[in-house]
């Protein structure tokens, strides 16, 4: 007798191929058998027509602290999320010494949020077993991050590491493969990433191919920037040999809309080359970051709290004020190309400045009777530099048309936030993509878009025997309904589950029935089974 038959379903197998009708027989935490089943069971679901998919990834998103405040992830598992992948664009809780514990912190607390655990890690294996021991309800895999490395290693310094650092930093790249890590990312537009040279960058990459790791990219520029970027990443990762994917491909600011037809003959390019490149991206005209990022580089050498160091002295200030005001050459001032109107404030730190949340610096700034930059570095210094912000500099068009390229999969890239208004892809990514993307404005099928939240991230992430419902592969499942699946969360109230999402199984475990999350904790670890070549 079977654990768990889903009847009466549109399977939509993850391939890419047509739906068909069937069901699907659970054993345990497989997948044992797909079609007209006749069997016993010891629960039978009649999902009366609803698609069978395999469950979603989220393969690019920031949880790396939530889930030990929130194990249940029910954020994401009504959305049919079943696996998220973090440590990207070079921020992840490990590694870290003790001796840099505290720069480590502040530098990711911001994406990352707080939480209320002590982080009983130093090693990224060390990490990963703390998630484990947390039982989440979903999976969870994980890069090493480059900014993690560099703080370890040498703190915020704007320099070239020496090759002693080098080395030190391959070392415990190195230690984080070994224990499971999927590959190897970076982030290029935030300090200290943005200290590396891409020949640096590369030499630590060459530790990937022995481990058939992942080089993950946040860009450097995303905006004036955004192809000489892009060259940069395929330069490195066709110098180190390895593959590449870069994150949440976008062009910011209006005057660099349609670039993003150029960026991708970028990766063609490479492609016909022999590369293996792909991207990702999210469906939403806005992103979400830390208000750091629109500072100069230079802000902050030493950390976050050097860089409130240097917003506290008038000559300093007037000359983060005079950069800001025109374009730059050698990082991407996204306010002189989007404007202060385009930056939102979405959570703050105390409870002080709590009424700007979901307002723009432009108003605030008038609000207040200051100059915008003077009102940014103001609120930096009496938040302690801690504050998110959703940036609304994308085009519709520009979205949809890397939602639409087969070399993208769709990911949220969301951000832990307590407080204030996260940014809705928290809450609504991927009930988004259906139906936006293929029921209103139909630049996909429900079969590509599938392919893209299953089978294309578990093949790109190696996740193992996931991602397609076929008969031994582990029993990670969503069920919904294409005709109703809809999400809710908005920039003014981000707060909101989605709709049309029914049912969804983690190993085998029913996770989510009836919309309603069951407290099964079933999620695991995912550890890459490196091949290393010698």
């Amino acid at each position: 007798m079977l654990d768990l038959i889903l009847k009466n379903g549109r399977i939509v197998d993850g391939t890419g191929n047509p739906w068909f009708a069937g069901d699907v027989g659970i054993q345990g935490n497989q997948i044992v058998a797909v079609g007209q089943l006749y069997e016993e069971a010891a629960r039978v679901i009649d999902v009366n027509k609803q698609v069978i998919s395999p469950g979603f990834i989220d393969g690019h998103c920031h949880s790396d602290l939530m889930i030990f405040d929130y194990p249940h992830s029910e954020i994401k598992m009504r959305q049919g999320v079943t696996a998220e992948v973090v440590g990207n664009c070079g921020l992840a809780p490990a590694p870290f010494v003790p001796s840099q514990a505290e720069l480590l912190q502040s530098y990711v607390q911001p994406v990352l949020g707080q939480t209320k655990w002590q982080w009983p890690w130093e090693s990224v294996a060390e990490y990963m077993d703390a998630v484990a021991k947390s039982r989440p309800s979903e999976h969870m895999a994980t890069y090493v991050a480059h900014g993690a490395l560099r703080i370890a290693v040498m703190g915020f310094a704007n320099r070239p590491a020496t090759p002693q650092e080098i080395t030190q930093m391959k070392l415990m790249l190195e230690d984080g493969l070994r224990a499971g890590a999927i590959g190897f990312s970076i982030g290029l537009l935030y300090a200290p990433g943005s200290y590396t040279s891409k020949e640096e960058i590369a030499e630590l990459c060459s530790v990937l191919p022995k481990y058939n790791g992942l080089f993950s990219t946040h860009i450097r520029g995303e905006g004036n920037n955004l192809l000489p970027s892009v060259k940069e990443v395929i330069w490195i990762a066709e110098k180190a040999g390895v593959s590449l994917h870069i994150s949440h491909l976008k062009a910011a600011g209006k005057r660099n809309w349609g670039q993003i037809t150029d960026a991708l003959e970028l990766i063609e390019d490479a492609r016909s080359r022999g590369m293996d490149v792909t991207c990702d991206v999210y469906p939403y005209n806005a992103g979400s970051t830390s208000l750091t990022t629109i500072l100069p580089p230079w802000v902050l050498e030493g950390g976050i709290e050097s860089a409130l160091e240097v917003l506290r002295d008038p000559s300093l200030r007037a000359r983060v004020r005079e950069e800001l005001s025109h374009e730059q050459t050698t990082w991407d001032n996204l306010i002189c190309s989007t404007g202060w109107q385009s930056v939102f404030l979405s959570a703050m730190h105390t409870e002080r400045n709590g009424h700007l949340e979901g307002k723009h610096l432009a108003e605030i700034s008038e609000i207040r009777g200051q100059d915008p930059a003077e009102c940014m570095m103001d609120l930096l210094l009496e938040e302690e530099g801690r504050i998110s912000i959703v940036y609304f500099h994308m085009s519709d068009t520009d979205v949809g048309q890397v939602v639409a390229y087969d070399k993208s999969l769709i990911a949220s890239d969301s951000l832990t936030c307590d407080t204030g208004k996260p940014h809705p892809r928290l809450y609504g990514t991927f009930p988004r993509v259906f139906a936006k993307y293929v029921r209103e404005q139909r630049i996909l099928t429900l079969e590509q878009a599938v392919r893209k939240v299953t089978s294309f991230p578990v093949q790109r992430f190696k996740l193992g025997k996931r991602g397609l419902i076929v008969p031994g592969y582990i029993a990670d499942i969503a069920v919904f309904d294409p005709e109703t699946i809809q999400d809710h969360a908005t920039f003014e109230n981000p707060r909101q589950y989605p709709d049309g999402i029914s049912h969804v199984v983690v190993n085998g475990a029913l996770s989510l029935t009836n919309g309603e999350h069951t407290h099964a904790r079933e999620g695991s670890f995912i550890r890459a089974q490196h091949c290393c070549r010698h």
